[in-house]
């Protein structure tokens, strides 16, 4: 069956919105950080967070995708 999607397609998996992240944020919101070729579950909550302390809304929105990924989102109290 050719038209069946798979679940990384439905939902990019963590190294996809990590690369993302550098693409669009790097200069403005990940300044400080360095990029990793091969990133960790852990790398990418560690850039999250940085996108949701140093970013706009844009970079919240993909911040919380990159958890979702990791199946790591925080709490809203955080």
């Amino acid at each position: 069956m050719t038209d069946a999607v798979s679940t990384s397609e439905v939902r990019p998996d963590f190294h996809a919105l990590y690369r993302q992240a550098f693409e669009v944020f790097g200069a403005a919101a990940l300044w400080n950080k360095a990029r990793l070729e091969n990133p960790t579950s852990e790398h990418a909550l560690i850039i999250a967070k940085a996108l949701r302390i140093e970013g706009d809304m844009r970079a919240r929105q993909l911040a919380e995708d990159i958890e979702r990924a990791v199946g790591g989102a925080p709490s809203a109290a955080q």
